[in-house]
C-alpha cells in the first residue's frame, strides 16, 4: 500500500491550486509535498506514491531516477508527471506540452507557418518550444538574459508573429512590473501566449488584449496538464470536456467581478445582491478605505486632498485585486490612474455599470455633488470606462435585481 497516492513536488508550494484541480477533473486525495534539495532523491526512490506531478525547481533532477521517460519528455529535458506503474518501474512524461498546445488551441492561437518568439529559457521554455516544433511553427527564437539572443536583439525581431512568455515576470507579488517588451513594437503580432497563472491577466496579456491581439494566461495550460497527468495516473482518460469544467469551477473562486462606474451608479447595490446570488464576498473599496483609516470618505478628502486620497485608494485596490472570488465595487474615480486600471483586471472580469447622469446620487459625495462637476467628471471618465471594462449592464429605469439579472446572463451565470 503506497503511503501517498498522488502528490506535487517542489521547493515551494504555498499558492498552487493543484490538489483543488486534481480533485475536480479526477476526485482522488491529491497533496503538496515541499522537499529541499536533499531529501528529493531518498523520496522518489522510497517510491511510496501512485503517482507524482513536479515542479520548479527539480523537472530535470527527477529525469535520472526515472526508469524510463516518454519521447517527449526526452526532447524536452523535463519530466513534470512520473508515474509509478505496476511492474515498480517509475515512468517520466511532460504534460505541459499538451497544456500549452490546449490553451493556445483554445484562444484561437495557431503557430502553423508562423514565427514564434519565445521569451525565457527556463524548464517552460523547452516545453513550449517543443509544442512549438510540433505545431508547425516557421522559425522560433528564444530571447533570455544570458543565452544566445538577448533582449537587445530585439529590434530585429519585430516582424514576428506570435510571442510566448515563459518568464517569470508579471506574476504575484511583482504582478505590476514592465512587459518584457512592448507589443506596439510588433505590428505583426496575431497571438500572445504567457504561462503565467497568477494573476489570471497579466500586463502582457491585458496589453494584448488592448490592442486586439488573442491572447491567453496560463490557467488554461495548468488545467488541461493537470488533466492529461490523471489521465497518465489513473489509466482513464477523461474527455476534453472534463478540463472546461475543472476551469470553470477553479475561476469560480478564482476570478473576481469587478464593478466600475460614475459615483453613485448603483455598483455597491447590484454588487451586494450579485455576491448574494453567486456565493461570493463582496467588497466595496471606498468601505475598505474607510475601515483602514478609520475616517469618512469626505473627511479624507477634505483634509489630506485628493490626491492622497488616490494613492490610498490605488494601495486599497492593489490589495484587494490581488485575491479571488470577490464582487469588487470600485470607486467612481478607481479608473483615473493606470496602474488601477492595470490591478482591476488582474483577476477579474470588468463590468462598466452605466445609469444617466441625472439619475446618478450625488449626496455625500465630494466631487460630484454639482451637475457642472458631474459633467466634467463624465467627460474625464468615459473613456477610461470604456478601455478597461470587459463588459458593461445599464442601470437606468430597471430595479437593481433586474440589473444584476441582466448581469448575470452577460457573465454567463444565468
Amino acid at each position: 500500500m503506497h503511503e501517498i497516492k498522488y502528490a506535487l513536488i517542489g521547493r515551494k508550494l504555498a499558492h498552487s491550486c493543484s490538489p483543488e484541480l486534481h480533485s475536480l477533473l479526477h476526485g482522488y486525495d491529491y497533496r503538496l509535498l515541499e522537499l529541499e534539495p536533499k531529501a528529493l532523491e531518498p523520496f522518489i526512490r522510497a517510491k511510496n506514491f501512485c503517482g507524482l506531478n513536479v515542479t520548479i525547481p527539480y523537472k530535470r533532477d527527477v529525469m535520472p531516477l526515472c526508469d524510463s521517460l516518454s519521447d517527449r519528455a526526452r526532447r524536452i529535458g523535463a519530466v513534470n508527471t512520473i508515474v509509478h506503474r505496476p511492474d515498480g518501474s517509475l515512468f517520466g512524461d511532460n504534460t505541459d506540452y499538451a497544456g500549452f498546445i490546449y490553451s493556445c488551441t483554445r484562444a484561437g492561437i495557431a503557430f502553423f507557418g508562423e514565427k514564434v518568439l519565445v521569451l525565457g529559457d527556463g524548464g517552460a521554455s523547452r516545453s513550449v518550444c517543443c509544442a512549438l516544433e510540433d505545431m508547425g511553427t516557421d522559425e522560433i527564437t528564444v530571447i533570455s538574459r544570458n543565452g544566445e539572443h538577448g533582449y537587445s536583439d530585439l529590434p530585429s525581431y519585430i516582424h514576428y508573429t506570435r510571442i510566448v512568455n515563459t518568464t517569470p515576470v508579471g506574476m504575484f507579488p511583482n504582478a505590476g512590473a514592465e512587459p518584457l517588451i512592448n507589443l506596439r513594437d510588433f505590428p505583426n503580432c496575431g497571438g500572445v501566449a504567457d504561462v503565467i497563472y497568477n494573476p489570471l491577466r497579466t500586463r502582457l496579456v491585458q496589453e494584448a488584449q488592448a490592442l486586439g491581439i488573442p491572447a491567453t494566461g496560463g490557467l488554461p495550460m495548468l488545467a488541461a496538464q493537470a488533466k492529461y497527468a490523471g489521465d497518465l495516473f489513473t489509466g482513464q482518460p477523461l474527455l476534453e470536456e472534463a478540463t472546461e469544467k475543472a476551469l470553470a469551477a477553479l475561476l469560480h473562486t478564482r476570478e473576481n467581478i469587478a464593478l466600475i462606474g460614475m459615483p453613485g451608479c448603483g455598483k455597491s447595490t447590484v454588487g451586494q445582491l450579485l455576491a448574494e446570488q453567486l456565493g461570493l464576498l463582496f467588497v466595496d473599496v471606498d468601505t475598505e478605505l474607510e475601515l483602514r483609516t478609520g475616517r469618512r470618505i469626505p473627511e479624507l478628502f477634505a483634509k489630506d486632498g485628493e490626491a492622497n486620497f488616490r494613492d490610498l485608494e490605488s494601495e486599497t485596490l492593489a490589495d484587494l485585486c490581488a485575491h479571488g472570488g470577490q464582487v469588487i465595487a470600485a470607486g467612481g474615480g478607481a479608473v483615473l490612474r493606470p496602474e488601477n486600471r492595470i490591478a482591476l483586471r488582474w483577476n477579474s472580469r470588468v463590468v462598466w455599470i452605466q445609469r444617466d447622469l441625472s439619475a446618478l446620487e450625488t449626496e455625500g459625495r465630494p466631487l460630484s455633488h454639482e451637475a457642472d462637476a458631474l459633467a466634467r467628471l463624465w467627460a474625464e471618465r468615459e473613456p477610461l470606462y470604456r478601455t478597461v471594462a470587459d463588459l458593461f449592464v445599464k442601470n437606468d429605469s430597471v430595479s437593481p435585481a433586474d440589473c444584476m439579472t441582466a448581469l448575470l446572463q452577460k457573465l454567463n451565470f444565468d
